[in-house]
C-alpha cells in the first residue's frame, strides 16, 4: 500500500523551500554589491574612500557568510521535524573557505626557467599547466577526505615551486590574492608564504566543515567529528605558530588563537555527547561524571567567548558565532545543575558500601561545599538530597532562561529552529523535575546551589597537520637535482668540451651522484687540456643528459666511447669554484632545513621546529625512492668513491 506522506512535513519542506530561494537571491544581491564594491577599492587611491569601500566590503562578505551558513543550517535542518528531541544535535559553527583568484604562472615561470636555468621555458609548458591545474582544482575541494588530500598535495607542491623559482633575493613578480574568509577583504602578497599559509587555513576549515555534517547521534559519526575538529585546531595553531605577519585578518595570531579554542570547545561539546551517549549505567556517579563533562563544556565555551568578545577580535567575529557560542555556554551550565539535581533525587540513598565511594565523587563534585549538613549526613538523608537537587534545579532554570534570552537577540539565531527546540526542550525538562520536586509546604528559602567542578574523561587534542600522508613528486623534476639547480643557487652556462682520452685515462677523479662532480683533475692530464676544473659538473656525456644519473652509469658512458673521443656537457656553480663546490653540495645535501631558510615565514624557531625539517626529509625520502631525488644521497653516505678515470 502507498502512504502519504505526513501533511505537517510538507508544509515544513515548502517553508523550507521558499526560505531557501530567498536567502539565494539575498546571496545574489550582496555578490553584486561586492563586485562594484571591489572595483571601487582598486579604482580608488583616496585613503578615506578606501577605508569606507573596506568597511562597506567587510558588511556585505559578512552578511555573505551569515547567509550561507543559514543556507547550511537549512540544508541539514530538512529531516529534523520527524526527529525526537533527544536526540537532535546542536548545530556547530563550521568555517567558509578562503576565496582567491586564479593565477596564471605561465609566462612568469617560462621566463624564468630560460633565465635562470638556462632551458627553453615553452619545454616546461606541459608541468606548469599540470601545476596551474593543481591550483585550479584545490580553489574548490570536495568536502570529503579526497579534497583534504587535495589541499595537501598542492601545499607540499608549493614546496618545490619555492625552491625551484623564489630565490631569496628576487620577486617572481605575481601576486597571491586571497579572501578574508570571514570578511571577504581582499589582500594580496608576493610572498609564497601568504599562498601557503592561505592553503594551510583552508586545510583547517575544510576540516570545521567536515565536522559540523557528520551525524552526531552515532558513535561513528560523534568520533569523526571529534578527529574533524582536532585536525582543524592542529592546523589553525600551526599556521599561528609558523606564519606571521599576514595580510588578512582571518590569519592574525589573535584570531587564530579564537579559532583553536573554539575547535577545542567543539570537541568537548562532542566528547560530552559521546559520554551520553555511551552511558549504561543510571547510578549516582554516572549522573555526577554526567554534571562534571557538561560544566567543563560549559567552562570551554566560556574562554572562547572571552576570546571573541576581545577589542581586536570582537568587530570581526559575525554576530551569530559570538551569540552561538554564549548561548552554549549557559546552556552546558544550566545542564551541570540538572544532572547534579537528577542524581542527587532519582538515585537511591546509599548503602554502606556505596557510601564511601559516593562521598569521595561527591567532595570534589562542586566548586565551593554546599551549606547544611556535612555530606555523608546530607547523601544518607533524602530531605536533605531533595534540598540541594531543588537548588541546582532553581540555577538550572535561570541558566536556561538566560540561554533563551541571548539566543533571541540575535537575528540568525533565531531562525535556527534546531537551537530554539534543544534549548526550550531543556528548560521545560528541568522545569518539570522542579514541580516533581517541589513540596507545597516547603517552607524553607531555597538556597544558593554552588557551581560544579568541570571535568572531563576525554582532553581535546589539538593534531598538527601530517603533510607526509600526501606523497608528491617536483613536477619540475627535469631541471635537476635541486641540490644544485635551485633558485637560490647560480651557475656559469654550460660549456661543451670535447674530450679525447689518453693512456691513462681521461685525468680526472668524479664524485658523488645526481649530478655527478669532477673532483679533481690531473695538470697535463687530457681533461684539464680540454679545459675541465675541479668542482665542474657533468651534465650530460654525448648529448645524454646526465644531471640524475648516477656514479656508474655516468662512469659506463664514458668508458663506452672510442677514438673518436667524447663531448662533455658541465656547469660550475658561480661563487663556488674549485673544491668548494663539492663541500656546498654536501652541506646542502645534509642540512634537509637548509631549504627553509629561503622561508621568511618561517621565523628562525621554525627552523628548529622538527615538524618542518621532518616534513622536508620525508619529501627527500620519498623521491628517492621514484628516482627523483631532491638531494640525491650525500656522499660521505656513498663512502669516498672518489675514482681515477
Amino acid at each position: 500500500s502507498q502512504q502519504g506522506c505526513d501533511p505537517f512535513a510538507q508544509t515544513q519542506r515548502s517553508k523550507l523551500q521558499h526560505r531557501r530561494a530567498r536567502i539565494n537571491q539575498q546571496i545574489n544581491k550582496e555578490m553584486r554589491m561586492r563586485a562594484g564594491a571591489e572595483n571601487l577599492f582598486k579604482a580608488t587611491s583616496n585613503h578615506k574612500v578606501k577605508e569606507t569601500v573596506a568597511l562597506e566590503l567587510s558588511y556585505v562578505n559578512s552578511n555573505l557568510q551569515l547567509l550561507k551558513e543559514e543556507l547550511e543550517e537549512l540544508n541539514s535542518s530538512v529531516d529534523v521535524y520527524q526527529n525526537d528531541s533527544e536526540s537532535i544535535s546542536v548545530p556547530m559553527i563550521p568555517l567558509g573557505l578562503k576565496e582567491t583568484k586564479e593565477l596564471d604562472l605561465l609566462v612568469p615561470l617560462k621566463d624564468l626557467i630560460s633565465e635562470h636555468y638556462g632551458e627553453e621555458g615553452i619545454l616546461f609548458e606541459k608541468e606548469i599547466k599540470e601545476f596551474m591545474e593543481l591550483r585550479q582544482a584545490m580553489r574548490t575541494p570536495s568536502r570529503n577526505e579526497a579534497g583534504l588530500e587535495l589541499l595537501m598535495e598542492y601545499y607540499n607542491q608549493l614546496y618545490f615551486l619555492d625552491s625551484r623559482f623564489f630565490p631569496p633575493t628576487k620577486s617572481l613578480g605575481v601576486f597571491f590574492h586571497w579572501y578574508d574568509s570571514l570578511t571577504g577583504v581582499p589582500s594580496h602578497q608576493r610572498a609564497l608564504a601568504f599562498e601557503k599559509g592561505s592553503v594551510l587555513f583552508n586545510i583547517g576549515a575544510l576540516h570545521t566543515q567536515i565536522g559540523a555534517r557528520q551525524d552526531r547521534t552515532s558513535l561513528p559519526g560523534l568520533n569523526q567529528a571529534i578527529d574533524a575538529f582536532q585536525k582543524a585546531a592542529g592546523a589553525f595553531n600551526y599556521l599561528k605558530e609558523n606564519f606571521s605577519n599576514a595580510p588578512s585578518l582571518d590569519m592574525s595570531a589573535a584570531s587564530l588563537n579564537m579559532l583553536v579554542r573554539l575547535m577545542v570547545a567543539q570537541v568537548q561539546e562532542c566528547v560530552f555527547e559521546k559520554m551520553t551517549l555511551l552511558r549504561a549505567q543510571h547510578d549516582f556517579l554516572a549522573w555526577l561524571h554526567l554534571a562534571q563533562e557538561a560544566a567543563r563544556v560549559e567552562d570551554v565555551y566560556s574562554l572562547v567567548h572571552q576570546t571573541m568578545t576581545q577589542a581586536h577580535v570582537k568587530d570581526y567575529v559575525p554576530f551569530s558565532w559570538t551569540t552561538m557560542v554564549h548561548v552554549k555556554s549557559e546552556h552546558f551550565k544550566a545542564l551541570s545543575h540538572y544532572f547534579a539535581a537528577i542524581a542527587l533525587c532519582d538515585c537511591p540513598v546509599p548503602s554502606d558500601a556505596e557510601l564511601l565511594e559516593q562521598e569521595k565523587a561527591f567532595i570534589q563534585f562542586h566548586v565551593t561545599m554546599p551549606e547544611g549538613p556535612s555530606l555523608r549526613v546530607l547523601l544518607q538523608d533524602p530531605e536533605e538530597r531533595r534540598k540541594l537537587g531543588k537548588a541546582h534545579l532553581k540555577k538550572a532554570i535561570m541558566k536556561h532562561e538566560e540561554a533563551m534570552r541571548i539566543h533571541g537577540l540575535c537575528k540568525i539565531l533565531r531562525k535556527m529552529d534546531i537551537l530554539q527546540e534543544v534549548l526550550s526542550f531543556a528548560h521545560k525538562r528541568s522545569l518539570s523535575k522542579y514541580s516533581e520536586i517541589d513540596h507545597e509546604e516547603d517552607f524553607f528559602e531555597t538556597g544558593d546551589a554552588p557551581d560544579i567542578h568541570p571535568k572531563t574523561h576525554q582532553k581535546p587534542e589539538i593534531k598538527s597537520p601530517n603533510f607526509s600522508q600526501v606523497k608528491v613528486t617536483d613536477l619540475f623534476h627535469r631541471l635537476g637535482p635541486l641540490s644544485v639547480f635551485s633558485a637560490k643557487n647560480k651557475w656559469y652556462p654550460a660549456r661543451r668540451v670535447h674530450l679525447m682520452r689518453g693512456e691513462n685515462g681521461f685525468g680526472f677523479t668524479l664524485r658523488g651522484d645526481s649530478p655527478v662532480l669532477i673532483a679533481g683533475v690531473i695538470p697535463g692530464g687530457c681533461a684539464a687540456e680540454a679545459g675541465l676544473k675541479e668542482g665542474d659538473y657533468i651534465i650530460s656525456v654525448n648529448g645524454k643528459d646526465c644531471k640524475w644519473s648516477k656514479h656508474a652509469e655516468v662512469v659506463q658512458l664514458l668508458k663506452s666511447t672510442g677514438e673518436e673521443g667524447v663531448e662533455i656537457s658541465v656547469i660550475t656553480l658561480q661563487g663556488s669554484e674549485g673544491s668548494k663546490a663539492a663541500d656546498k653540495k654536501a652541506a646542502a645535501m645534509s642540512s634537509g632545513s637548509g631549504m627553509l631558510k629561503s622561508n621568511k615565514e618561517n621565523s628562525r624557531k621554525s627552523l628548529m621546529n622538527s615538524k618542518s625539517a621532518s616534513t622536508l626529509l620525508v619529501w627527500s625520502k620519498k623521491s628517492k625512492r621514484s628516482k627523483k631525488s631532491t638531494y640525491g644521497i650525500p656522499f660521505t653516505a656513498v663512502g669516498d668513491n672518489e675514482a681515477m678515470y
